[in-house]
Order: structure tokens, then C-alpha cells, then sequence
């Protein structure tokens, strides 16, 4: 919640985002009379002057300013609150609840988008004395919490009250909202004439001021009015001071001027989104991608984040693109920046590499040696400049992938991998992967997301390193350890949408939504199962945006691989929201296909042997013409091998079939197989829950299931192209999916592989990696036999010479298998050694649970 700023008694209500910056003479006085003023009304108004925490008071919502979240409204609305304290900080003694619709604070409907709210602050929050708080922090929010009423830039709302012995001076005109600092409701352009007026809770000398000069006073007065004329743009700080009884009472508040930007195309060398650091000349360039706005400053530790004509940044003569370039840095220093765009928000670059987060950042006990402190004039999340920054000094200068049907990729999500989520310690995590025999590591999202501990599928900052795991060198180091020891890297990014933290939604925002004239999201998702705000994927501003993030993180990073989530997502062909009927989003959608292909050329254009992996879960035709062209489809196997793991293996509800390429009608087997991922269910619990049973035999018993778990292991390894492990799969790891929610931390239970049937499940898994990773007939090997549907399950691959065969019992019965002509034969069981002759056997028995792995000459391992 809201972060207390302002610290004065008589303030006004409010904070929103305007910016700051100071001027020099900013607003002279007129000789015009003032103008007759019409009663303006802001998002609240009072009932009576000041709020005094033990009188009561009335307030008027008018649900159409602000973010007009709940504009035109007539439902049951209710208020959330709590008081901020004197020295600072968040939201506390919070009375209300969110989850709870009490009558005790539920908002008093007036008219369609007007409300009232009648009560004592002493009463409501049952203190008899407030003293030791300024301001109360509240927000409006429907029945259900779905619609929340902020402020214009998506704050909270703040309201000063007075204690009953002090005195206040607050502005009445022009309509202030309720924001912290106190900011005006309306923008102004220079030249542009306004009355200024303020008004004291009892007599004595009152003086206006702007950005420290004093414009009008009078004595002996409860009031003072002044016609004035803006004459500077930027940010104007103005001051309502009361002296009286020999005490002086404050209240600042900022009213933001505009003027027309300077039109300069982008100078030659300068990036057109991020900065642009010359380090020859002393110089700094800061650009961003904001069409349809009428300014943007830059703000920063430079300038003391206020918004100065020398901060203006200019418009390119496309109206796109808004620079400027800054000298005189100290560049033995880390500086903090963000943007004030159209006098009213403050975000942070949206290629920014690291960034402060004024709400979640806290935690994480990072140093001020690692981290500059976050600045107490900025509003929201701001950007780091490191201009000492040292570059990492990479040991693997040249890395060679492994092959792509050679893949074994190793899905982890650091946060539940190991114990202090840092990637300093996942490094030490290498040996164990290199036991286990994985070529490849998928990092789950590591890029800045809403919140700390979190999947990273709600991003927030697509080219930020989310500093919950560490810094940029931290992430490096684990990079070149990695391919110190063969292993690529795969980043799972998150491009079908983005979250509510993101500059690129907030640049274009209003009534709870993204605006229609934002350049990446559409309005309304254009597909099932979106989070967030869809993307706009034929825009040429979020193909832009795509392109520069990946290219970020293959030149800085060095990463191998992409895993594009939800790349089905990626499409204007509108198939609607419904969860229910699925037929349209995947039906062939050729625009989706161009627009990947293109991501694909892009990336191929730097790295031509980057992996493009989709999870992309289309239909046949799209997969097959994405995979013609050198992309890596996600392929979920997991329903077929829960079932076939638990021993229910009617109606085909087991067919492992489409572990083949055939059967997805392409020619080689161009995706990426799994049995378990983040989104699936774990095996293991199902069987420990689940299970079938026959006689003595029972799936539910963990020695049985484990070894199941073996079986299951080897038909996904040993059939031909690209696999995937779930972190932990590998030891039989059996904490729900749903522990802690779906989202929540799991514990880590390393301890595991003390125990005698998860370490034979872990050496099963390692030697079929091995037996995939050194013999490439697992890479695309023909299949020129199988049976997938039923209990007894077996196929038989073929290449060079060389045949494979793959046969198990998923059944909970010992079960006969009539062989087929291609298994008879003499084969070597490749886990014991043993030659088996089946050149006169009819039929093999198999116990329930049993597998073999056979070939017609010993694999190399």
C-alpha cells in the first residue's frame, strides 16, 4: 500500500503522480479580475473544511475522477482503510476487511457514480488519540474487490486530518486530489491564468508561495485569494503557510504546467527505448516509446526528481519516441530515474535492467553497496543507472549447445530448488544435475514480476533481473558454470501478457483497464486462459519490444534458449475468454504463425542455434509447420502417463502414442516431451492417492509407486527427441501441485535421496539420460514397432544399424505379451547386461511394473 511522503499537519488530502521538478519563476500575478469559478468537485470532497479526528465529517466521492475504476456506478461499494503514521511507512491499524462486506463501511449511494461516507475518525478507528497519525489511507472497492477507485496514476488515496488542539491551512482552488503529495486534479499550460486560493481554520497571517517565492500575504484573515499566471513549465511546489499563536502551520501541494515539447529527431548512436551511456563524452541518453502524450520529463537523483525545463524531454518528429541526453553525471556513482509523462505519471523505464521497488524491495536485505536506497522524492518504481558497473568476465567464451534431439532439460524453478533462492547457491546445485545427466537448465521466470516469492508468470519488467534471486553478475556467474560443465541454458519469457506494474500498461491506462490507443495491449484478451493484459502481437510496438528483450538476454546473458509460455496467446484472431470451448483458439490461425516465425528469424538473426521452444498446445497442422521450420514444441504427456503410472488403462485413457512424431503428423519428432512440469500434477502423488490395486499389489504402497516412477521414466527418455524433468521428478517428489496453492512454495525435501527406493529411482534416471545423450538413435530414431493404448506397453526404435526396444507392464497383473515379429530375437538388457534370446519365444510374462531396456548392441553410457 501507499508510501507516506508528505509529512504536514494542515495538508490537504492527497498524493498522485505528477511529478516533481522545481522551476524559477514559475507563476506572476495578474491584474485581471478573477474569473467566476464554477463549484469544481474532486475524486473526494469534504463536508465540512479539515478533517478533525474527533468531529464528524462527510465524504463525497465522485467514482468519475481518479482512475474512474468505478465510474457511473450504483452497486454496493465499500471503503478500505487504515492510517499512516507521522514518521512514515504503510497502511496500519486497518479496520476494515477486505474479504468481509460490512454495512460499518459501506459507502451511502447519492446518485449513478456518487457516494457518501459519514464518520468520526476517533469512533471508526477506535483510538481516542491519533496523534501519532497525519493521514488516513483509504481506497473504494465493489463487492467483490474486482474494481478498486485510485487515483489517476493508480494510487491510493490519502487524507490529512487535524488533530482537535492543532490549527491547518489548506488549498481550495484549484481542486487538489487526494494523493500524497497533495497534487492539482487539472494540468495547466504556461501562459494559462487560474485563481489560487487558500483557506486556515482560524485567523492570522497567510501567506501562497511557489517553488519558495512568496506570492501573496494578508493579515488577520482566514482566507487569501490570488488570480495568477503560470509562466514556466515543470512542476510547481506551492506552500499555504498560517501563522498564528507564534506557530506556523503548512500545507504544500504541486500543480504541474505543460508546454510544447521540443521536436528533435533521435541523435545517430541512441537507443530508442533504455539509455544510452557514452562514456567518452560524459553522457547519458534516456529515450522512450510514449506516442499520443503530450510531455515527459526525466526524473532522477540528478535533479532532485523534480520536474525542470532542463529535464524536458524532447519529441521525435513521429510523435514516438521522447529523449533526452544528460551530462555532468558522476559516473563513479549509481543513479535512480523514472519518467513523469503528461504531468500526472511516474513510471520507471520499461528497459530498465534493474529497477527499485519501494513495496517489495524491503525484504530482501540487500546492501547499499549492492543497491542504491530507494530515493524519498520518487513516486512508485524507479530505475537503476550503474554507471560503475563492472562487466562480468566470462570463463566459457565458446559454447557448444547440445544437439536438439539430444535435449534433457531440466525444469527448476529457483525459488523451490534451494533453500536460499539465490543463484549463487543453485551453482553449487551444478554437481547434482551433472550426476543426473541433464544437458540443459529451463530457469522458470527470473525477470522482475509483481511480488517476491511468485512463479514470475505475472512480469512486470521484461528486461529487469528479479533481484529476489540476485544481481546481474550472480546470474552470469551460473550462466558460465553452466556451460563450464556442458549444460545450456534455457529462460522461460513471458510475452502473451503483462501485469499491472509494467510501464507499458500503466503508460495507457484508464477506468481499471488498458486504454484503447495503447500501442501493445489489447482491451480484452483475445484468447482463453489469459492472466493480465494480452499483448497485441501484430502491433509493431510490442514486436519491437519482443525483439529487444530477447535480444537483451541472448548478447548480456548469453542464454541458449527460449521457452515462449503461452505462445498460443499470440494472436488478434479473437476466439474469446471461454475456457470452455477451446475449438477456435486452436483451430489454424496463419497471422499466429507468421508472427512466430518472425520472433524465430529474429532470434536466429543473432544466435542461429538459439532453441525456440513453444508451449504451445495448438493443433496438429499449426505445430507441424512451426516445427517444419526449426521450432520446439512443448508436448504434455502428462494425463496419458498419470493414468498409465496409477494403473488405469481402459478406454486408452494410458496411450503414451504421441511420445512419436507420427502420430502429431510431423516427420521428425520436433518437441519438447514431458511428464510432469510446473503446471502438472505431481506423478507420485496421484499414485500414493489414487492408485489401483490388485491383490498384494498396490499402487497406493510407495516402493510400488517409486518404481512405477521408473517405468514411467524410461518409455519418456528412451523415445526418440527432446525431453523434459520437472525438478525433483527424478526422486519421486509427491507434494501436491495445490500445497501451500498453486503458486505457493513447496518445501524442499533433498533429504529424499537418503532413502533407498527414491535413490534407485534417481540412478534409473541417470543412466537413461546417459543411454539418450551418448547414442543417437534416442535423437530421431524410426519407430518401426509399438503398442501404446493398452496395459502391456513396448516400442521398438530404429537407426543406423542399431534397434531399440522399450517394453513394460502399466497394468497391476501379471500379463502375458504376445511378441511381435520385430522383438524376437537375441537383445541385451541394458540395466543388467544380461543377453536375453527371445529368437523362439512367442510371448514374454511380465510382472506388473516390470520395463526393459533392450538393444541389439550394448548402448554406450
Amino acid at each position: 500500500m501507499g508510501k507516506h511522503i508528505s509529512r504536514l499537519i494542515g495538508c490537504l488530502w492527497m498524493f498522485v503522480l505528477l511529478s516533481s521538478c522545481a522551476n524559477k519563476k514559475d507563476i506572476v500575478d495578474t491584474e485581471q479580475p478573477p474569473v467566476t469559478e464554477l463549484q469544481a468537485t474532486g475524486l473526494v470532497n469534504l463536508s465540512a473544511p479539515f478533517i478533525y479526528w474527533d468531529k464528524e465529517i462527510t465524504l463525497q466521492f465522485d467514482l468519475s475522477k481518479g482512475n474512474a475504476a468505478l465510474k457511473g456506478s450504483s452497486a454496493d461499494l465499500y471503503l478500505h482503510t487504515g492510517l499512516v503514521p507521522k514518521a512514515g511507512g504503510s497502511w496500519q491499524h486497518v479496520v476494515t476487511d477486505w474479504s468481509k462486506n460490512e454495512n460499518a463501511y459501506k459507502l451511502k449511494l447519492v446518485s449513478a457514480g456518487l457516494y457518501t461516507f459519514t464518520f468520526t475518525p476517533s469512533t471508526f478507528f477506535n483510538l481516542s488519540n491519533g496523534d501519532q497519525f497525519d493521514q488516513m489511507a483509504l481506497l473504494v472497492r465493489n463487492g467483490d474487490g474486482s474494481l478498486v477507485q485510485r487515483n489517476k496514476n493508480n494510487s491510493d488515496l490519502f487524507l490529512p486530518f487535524v488533530a482537535s488542539n492543532m490549527q491547518a491551512i489548506r488549498f481550495v482552488s484549484p481542486v487538489m486530489q487526494p494523493t500524497d503529495p497533495i497534487a492539482a486534479e487539472d494540468k495547466f499550460v504556461v501562459g494559462q491564468a487560474l485563481k489560487l486560493e487558500v483557506r486556515a481554520s482560524q485567523s492570522g497571517k497567510i501567506s501562497i508561495w511557489d517553488n519558495g517565492l512568496l506570492l501573496a500575504e494578508a493579515a488577520n484573515a482566514v482566507s487569501l485569494e490570488k488570480p495568477a499566471s503560470l509562466q514556466s513549465n515543470g512542476l510547481h511546489e506551492l506552500e499555504a503557510r498560517l501563522e498564528s499563536g507564534g506557530k506556523i502551520y503548512s500545507s504544500k501541494a504541486q500543480l504541474f504546467v505543460e508546454s510544447k515539447p521540443i521536436i528533435a529527431a533521435l541523435p545517430t548512436g541512441i537507443n530508442s527505448n533504455g539509455t544510452t551511456i557514452n562514456r567518452e563524452k560524459g553522457e547519458v541518453s534516456f529515450a522512450l516509446t510514449a506516442p499520443f502524450k503530450n510531455s515527459v520529463y526525466l526524473l532522477g537523483d540528478f535533479n532532485g526528481y523534480k520536474a525542470s525545463p532542463a529535464y524536458a524531454m524532447s519529441q521525435t518528429p513521429d510523435g514516438k519516441t521522447w529523449w533526452v541526453t544528460v551530462s555532468l553525471l558522476d559516473f563513479s556513482k549509481k543513479y535512480t530515474y523514472q519518467f513523469l509523462v503528461d504531468g500526472q505519471l511516474h513510471v520507471a523505464d520499461p528497459y530498465a535492467e534493474l529497477i527499485l521497488d519501494p513495496q517489495n524491495d524491503a525484504v530482501l536485505g540487500l546492501t547499499t553497496a549492492a543497491m542504491p536506497a530507494y530515493p524519498a522524492a520518487a513516486q512508485g518504481i524507479v530505475g537503476v543507472l550503474d554507471l560503475p558497473a563492472k562487466g562480468y568476465s566470462w570463463k566459457t567464451t565458446s559454447f557448444t549447445k547440445p544437439v536438439q534431439g539430444d535435449l534433457v532439460i531440466y525444469e527448476l524453478l529457483v525459488r523451490d530448488f534451494v533453500k536460499q533462492h539465490q543463484y549463487t547457491t543453485l551453482r553449487d546445485s551444478l554437481p547434482y544435475l551433472k550426476r543426473l545427466g541433464v544437458n540443459a537448465v529451463e530457469l522458470m521466470p527470473v525477470q522482475e514480476s509483481e511480488g517476491n516469492s511468485t512463479w514470475g508468470y505475472n512480469p512486470s519488467f521484461h528486461r529487469a533481473l528479479d533481484k529476489y534471486y540476485g544481481l546481474k553478475n550472480d546470474l552470469k556467474a551460473y550462466v558460465d558454470a553452466c556451460h563450464e560443465n556442458g549444460i545450456a541454458v534455457i529462460l522461460d519469457v513471458v510475452f502473451n501478457h503483462a501485469f499491472g506494474q509494467s510501464p507499458l500498461v500503466q503508460l495507457y491506462f484508464e477506468q481499471g483497464n488498458v486504454a484503447g490507443n495503447s500501442p501493445w495491449f489489447n482491451t480484452v484478451a483475445k484468447h482463453p486462459f489469459n492472466v493480465g493484459f494480452d499483448f497485441n502481437h501484430e502491433s509493431s510496438y510490442t514486436q519491437t519490444f519482443v525483439k529487444d528483450v530477447l535480444t537483451y538476454w541472448m548478447q548480456e546473458y548469453k542464454i541458449d534458449g527460449f521457452r515462449f509460455d503461452l505462445s498460443k496467446g499470440f494472436t488478434q484472431k479473437n476466439s474469446g475468454t471461454s475456457e470452455n470451448d477451446l475449438s477456435a483458439w486452436n483451430a489454424y490461425d496463419a497471422s499466429r504463425v507468421a508472427i512466430l516465425k518472425q520472433y524465430q528469424q529474429h532470434i536466429r538473426s543473432i544466435d542461429p542455434s538459439c532453441y525456440i521452444i513453444l508451449e504451445h498446445l495448438g493443433g496438429d497442422q499449426e505445430e507441424a509447420e512451426l516445427a517444419q521450420s526449426g521450432m520446439l514444441l512443448w508436448n504434455n504427456m502428462n494425463a496419458v502417463f498419470n493414468e498409465a503410472t496409477m494403473g488405469w488403462n481402459a478406454n486408452n485413457g494410458s496411450d503414451l502414442g504421441r511420445l512419436f512424431a507420427s502420430n502429431h503428423g510431423m516427420a521428425q519428432p520436433s518437441f519438447v516431451s514431458y511428464m510432469e512440469s510446473h503446471d502438472e500434477q505431481r506423478l507420485l502423488f496421484k499414485c500414493l492417492n489414487y492408485g489401483n490395486s490388485s491383490g498384494n499389489y498396490n499402487i497406493k504402497n510407495l516402493s510400488t509407486a517409486l518404481k512405477r516412477m521408473e517405468q514411467a521414466a524410461v518409455f519418456l527418455l528412451a523415445s526418440p527427441g527432446p525431453k523434459m524433468i520437472w525438478q525433483f521428478g527424478e526422486y519421486g517428489y509427491d507434494v501436491s501441485i495445490d500445497d501451500n496453492g498453486r503458486t505457493g512454495e513447496k518445501p524442499l525435501l533433498w533429504n529424499y535421496l537418503q532413502q533407498e527406493d527414491r535413490k534407485r529411482l534417481f540412478d534409473t534416471y541417470a543412466k537413461i539420460t546417459r543411454f539418450k545423450t551418448k547414442n543417437n538413435i534416442f535423437q530421431d530414431g524410426k519407430i518401426v514397432a509399438s503398442a501404446m493404448k493398452e496395459a502391456i506397453k513396448y516400442f521398438v526404435l530404429e537407426k543406423d544399424g542399431q534397434q531399440v526396444g522399450v517394453l513394460g507392464n502399466f497394468g497391476v497383473e501379471s500379463a502375458e505379451l504376445t511378441l511381435p515379429q520385430a522383438l524376437q530375437g537375441i537383445w541385451v538388457d541394458n540395466f543388467t547386461g544380461n543377453e536375453l534370446n527371445w529368437s523362439n519365444q512367442s510371448k514374454l510374462s511380465l510382472l506388473p511394473g516390470q520395463y526393459q531396456l533392450i538393444s541389439k548392441t550394448k548402448l554406450n553410457k
